[in-house]
């Protein structure tokens, strides 16, 4: 049985409907936008209250807003309201793939709630449709009547700490409606003034906004617009914010009619706005305007009068003026992502400080601070022993993953992932962060390197905001700032989407084939000149910053070899994300962290007893494989091979130092220059593989091969990618790590092998017994030392 929504349902049972499918024994609802229902669409909302329409795996709808109205229908005659839940967004372009909506009851917010878990979850597929794949229909709570037709309104609270002379209608209400723009989530009021007035002399003169009208604030626009509609009959809601890419700050602001949009049954999509612009004087000024609604106004009544200082009033109370309110996000009533503010409910302290406790009395390496501003608990962080010791191995290039900012989250969660021997995500400390300005991120970072005994890493990749930045310069001074690949490919859909494919593809070329400082500022001149983009503000910005982000400025550098066109994959993967419920966070967060640490148990599992193939017969490739895990010797050994492609011309020598030319047989344009010091072995290519992966190019072993050597030099063959990582002291420390950096080396290795040691010893009687017996002998060696 198909059934078409949107409000209209119809009973599609003859066969030669061409709407009419089969789908096993799912339910397809379909949707169509209002006013556009077939003709024989007969049968009104009512029919949806029958019961065979019940929410099931596979039921399918148009839009998500299409399954909205289903669950709510089905919610009535139940008896129970509903609420908009979670959404989740594509890690690849940003777009929404699924949301949830939920029982009125879910969550604990609000003392009128009590965890009910009732809920559906639609996800977006392919074709476009939206498919109910999760569901559940239980209630912890009893069910009763419920008015559809009743909003749910804030109550109306008494302001504090401000006067107003002027009186407000005690049946005064101002709702609050999570909205979504675009696909965008946005915090939006929908206020009803029949009447401002701000005197008691019978009214103001007309309001009429005009491209050109300049205010002292936000706050005075706001008013004005609400004065204008409510002389010229429509109601107002707040719209879109915009921010500078520099500084954060917000730059520009939209009011609209409260039919713009179609989220709701009563929007229409109606275009009126307008919009303002903060002006370098500090003033702002409307620099768009849409007069024209595309719904009949209403005329403006004298009856309910209400206060624009009871307005403000609201407002200020709220947040202390709407100019300092980042009205992006709302989260199940409960607002968040305010600047400066918390943007960790207050349940959350409860939960994780039980579970750092519980983890502190099985792991003596447990490390975790809570930040408190005030006596208010903000930011926290914890890492646990075996985080520690990672970081003391692979901290020396971090991802600070701060991925939950571009989701309606509910929770603010950060990590800090490196790079294993396997070539592996490793989790090295997790954080929730209170807000996003400098002082928490400064903070965090401290905590960071406290937790990690001062080792501090020779790369970070972190989103490119102006508070992060600055962190980062100020508690990793020499550390190289690497912008995150998925935060500037969003900004190139965002600003670059209106180009053709013909400029994207010379971008892109520019990025990722200029081989000199020169060719790069040749190109990108001819490029933004091409194209008429010498003024795009976004291109300038990103050329000022380019040594953060384009792959010519940053190979020098070590990046563990994380691609510079792409981004780490998210370390918990499925099980954990920004929109995980609280009663779910340490469940999935032991979770995801026991498999990726599997993953890595099964990798060292393959290492001590698998051997890779020899290719060639090099002796280099032999010392590699008894040196390398499996992993980065795939790495080596495929540029070896690849070595073998290209000629070595020798075109400089003096004294110990010859510089030879290694290029691609068939391919004189592929070529690059590489330096050898016969007196220490030094060598350096010009590709410089070696500086930011930390393996050896396959033109550096066309020369070792042209002069014979034998074995890599030591000193070419980090630790950090061997087998024994992870075991011992590590031997290729750099000769300018401190004393503290050094002993923090032994401590964390020793700890972690002991663990190991423990962890094996405890799991029979005749291990416990050898495992002492072993202790002994060894603490009898250290005896004889002494």
């Amino acid at each position: 049985m198909i059934v078409k929504s949107n409000w209209s349902y119809c009973n599609c049972s003859s066969s030669s409907d061409p709407y009419s499918e089969e789908y096993g024994n799912a339910m397809i609802v379909r949707a169509h936008p209002l006013g556009t229902a077939r003709a024989n669409n007969n049968v009104n909302v009512e029919g949806a209250r029958r019961p065979g329409l019940e929410p099931c795996i596979g039921l399918e709808f148009d839009s998500a807003d299409d399954a909205r109205e289903f669950y709510s229908v089905y919610a009535t005659r139940v008896g129970f309201r509903t609420r908009t839940g979670q959404l989740y967004r594509s890690r690849t372009d940003g777009s929404v793939a699924s949301r949830r909506f939920v029982c009125s009851k879910e969550g604990f917010q609000l003392n009128s709630r009590m965890g009910c878990p009732a809920f559906i979850r639609v996800q977006r597929r392919d074709s476009g449709k939206w498919v109910v794949d999760q569901i559940h229909k239980d209630h912890n709570h009893e069910l009763g009547d419920v008015e559809e037709s009743r909003p749910p309104i804030l109550p109306h609270r008494t302001p504090t700490g401000r006067k107003s002379s002027a009186k407000v209608s005690s049946k005064s209400k101002l709702k609050f409606l999570a909205e979504v723009d675009d696909g965008q989530p946005c915090f939006s009021r929908s206020i009803s003034f029949k009447r401002i007035k701000t005197g008691g002399d019978g009214g103001q003169p007309k309001a009429e906004p005009y491209a050109g009208l300049v205010f002292s604030s936000v706050d005075e626009a706001f008013h004005f617009y609400l004065r204008y509609a409510d002389e010229a009959g429509f109601k107002t809601r707040i719209g879109q914010l915009f921010r500078s890419k520099n500084d954060g700050s917000i730059t520009s602001r939209r009011f609209v009619c409260s039919k713009e949009g179609f989220q709701h049954p009563s929007r229409v999509g109606c275009g009126a706005f307008m919009r303002i612009k903060r002006q370098d004087s500090g003033t702002w000024m409307v620099d768009r305007l849409q007069k024209d609604h595309n719904h009949d106004l209403e005329p403006q009544t004298r009856t309910h009068t209400k206060s624009t200082t009871a307005s403000k009033k609201f407002i200020d109370e709220v947040n202390g003026g709407l100019d300092t309110l980042d009205l992006s996000e709302i989260n199940n009533g409960v607002r968040s992502n305010i600047s400066q503010g918390n943007n960790i409910g207050s349940e959350w302290y409860h939960l994780l400080l039980d579970y750092f406790q519980s983890k502190q009395a099985k792991d003596t390496g447990f490390f975790y601070s809570v930040q408190v501003d005030n006596g208010v608990c903000m930011s926290v962080f914890w890492a646990d022993g075996r985080s520690r010791f990672a970081s003391s191995q692979f901290g020396d290039a971090i991802v600070v993953d701060t991925s939950y900012r571009k989701t309606n989250y509910l929770v603010p969660f950060a990590t800090f992932v490196g790079v294993n021997h396997h070539k592996q995500p490793v989790l090295l400390g997790c954080a929730l962060i209170a807000n996003e300005s400098k002082e928490s991120f400064i903070w965090l970072f401290r905590t960071w390197l406290r937790a990690m005994s001062g080792c501090r890493p020779k790369s970070i990749i972190a989103d490119q905001d102006m508070a992060i930045q600055q962190a980062i310069a100020h508690v990793f001074p020499g550390t190289r700032h690497r912008f995150s690949m998925s935060q500037i490919r969003a900004k190139e859909r965002e600003n670059l989407r209106s180009l053709s494919n013909e400029f994207k593809y010379e971008y892109e070329k520019c990025i990722y084939d200029s081989q000199t400082n020169a060719d790069f500022n040749t190109t990108w001149n001819a490029l933004v000149n091409k194209y008429g983009l010498k003024e795009n503000v976004w291109l300038k910005e990103m050329y000022e910053k380019r040594e953060s982000w384009v792959p010519l400025y940053l190979r020098g550098t070590f990046f563990a070899g994380i691609p510079l066109n792409e981004s780490m994959e998210s370390l918990f993967g499925i099980f954990l994300n920004a929109e995980t419920p609280l009663v779910e966070f340490i469940a999935r967060y032991e979770q995801g962290l026991e498999q990726r640490r599997e993953e890595e148990r099964k990798e060292d599992f393959n290492c001590s007893n698998l051997q890779a193939f020899l290719q060639t017969k090099e002796p280099i490739e032999e010392q590699c494989r008894r040196l390398y895990t499996l992993a980065v010797f795939q790495i080596f050994q495929k540029e070896l091979l690849q070595c073998y492609n290209y000629l070595g011309i020798k075109i400089y020598e003096e004294g110990t130092i010859s510089r030879y030319s290694v290029r691609r047989c068939g391919n004189d344009s592929e070529k690059h220059m590489v330096t050898f010091s016969a007196s220490n072995l030094n060598v350096s290519c010009s590709c410089q593989m070696f500086e930011f992966e930390g393996v050896l190019c396959r033109h550096v072993l066309r020369v070792f091969i042209l002069l014979n050597m034998r074995e890599i030099p030591s000193h070419y063959l980090l630790h950090r990618w061997t087998r024994n990582a992870e075991h011992g002291l590590v031997c290729d420390v750099d000769s300018g790590v401190s004393c503290q950096e050094l002993k923090s080396l032994m401590v964390w290795s020793l700890r972690e092998t002991a663990c190991k040691y423990i962890e094996s010893g405890t799991t029979s009687i005749e291990k416990y017994r050898l495992a002492c017996e072993i202790m002994r002998e060894g603490a009898k060696k250290f005896c004889r030392q002494r």
